[in-house]
């Protein structure tokens, strides 16, 4: 358990940066962002799995294939397509805190699940996370400095929903593939995941980048692709690699509550943007969400290993 959530964090830490490249660069469009990251992720993962190929494609068919498409549509496309739109157009912390809710719906979700720990035991990690969010989003909205009409900013916040439900599917489905493959590794099956969202990735880019590089300089396309590469390794080759040991480490009910760190990391990589602290109300809100994930790793223990341990 130990290492599944030395890994979580890990996950949160690299995937807190989908937050960050949308603000940096605001003057593109979303479909653009997920295309670049994703073909970038797809073309790095075909190269270091290729080597390893021999040794997977016994474990690999068309219905892994078939789950890996859906995933990567889910958790890769989807998401990182909404949560653009979220970040554009109603701010990086209100997008933050909605994605933040993702530990409640999984943690719901995985109850009825072989083994999962009573919502009664998890109630108060639950409560926890919730007032973490709800104040993070009471100190982002008081001092939001997005100056988007109303109709603008509702849908922003609807990508934000619609980000959030994406990755839940994405979470639980992914646990249970991992558990049917116990041959794949973590890591390959990310790399895995990378080639499938790389194929649907080239399948987007003529309509992403339809209009070329017109209006813009080359300087700009610079920074842009190499932002989308930096996004592509840390947050999709790597946070996926460890986000995927977690998730065969932790049972769903806690591994969903790991998701908290990328919500903590992405607002910590918002204040660096925005070159400030972050107020009172901001550090006891991420004091309640890491308070709920240590009382559901508590939770979680083994009645004798708490036992030994009081």
């Amino acid at each position: 358990m130990q290492m599944g959530i030395v890994n979580g964090v890990a996950s949160g830490a690299l995937w807190g940066v989908v937050f960050l490249a949308p603000a940096m660069l605001a003057g593109f469009a979303p479909l653009q962002l997920a295309a670049a990251r994703y073909l970038v992720y797809g073309l790095i993962a075909l190269v270091l799995l290729v080597p390893r190929w021999p040794a997977l494609r016994a474990f690999i068919g068309r219905s892994e294939w078939q789950a890996l498409i859906r995933l990567s549509l889910l958790g890769n496309l989807l998401y990182y397509v909404l949560l653009s739109i979220s970040v554009q157009w109603a701010g990086g912390a209100a997008a933050a805190l909605i994605v933040g809710m993702v530990p409640v719906l999984a943690a719901v979700s995985a109850a009825r699940t072989p083994g999962a720990v009573p919502l009664a035991r998890l109630a108060p990690a639950l409560a926890l996370c919730v007032a973490g969010v709800l104040l993070m989003g009471w100190a982002a909205m008081a001092s939001s400095q997005v100056q988007a009409d109303p109709v603008r900013r509702l849908l922003g916040l609807l990508c934000g929903v619609g980000a959030l439900v994406s990755w839940t599917l994405y979470s639980l489905d992914n646990s249970r593939w991992l558990a049917r493959c116990p041959e794949v590794s973590g890591h390959d099956w990310s790399l895995l995941t990378g080639i499938a969202t790389g194929g649907l990735a080239l399948l987007m880019a003529p309509v992403a980048f339809a209009g070329g590089g017109e209006g813009r300089a080359a300087g700009e396309w610079g920074l842009f692709w190499l932002i989308a590469a930096a996004v592509a390794v840390l947050a999709s080759i790597l946070g996926n690699a460890c986000w995927n040991r977690a998730s065969r480490a932790l049972p769903l009910t806690l591994s969903g509550q790991m998701i908290v760190f990328e919500t903590l990391f992405g607002l910590l990589y918002g204040f660096l943007w925005q070159q400030r602290w972050p107020r009172p109300l901001e550090m006891l809100a991420a004091a309640c969400l890491v308070a709920g994930v240590v009382l559901s790793a508590a939770a979680h223990r083994p009645p004798r290993a708490a036992l030994a341990a009081g």
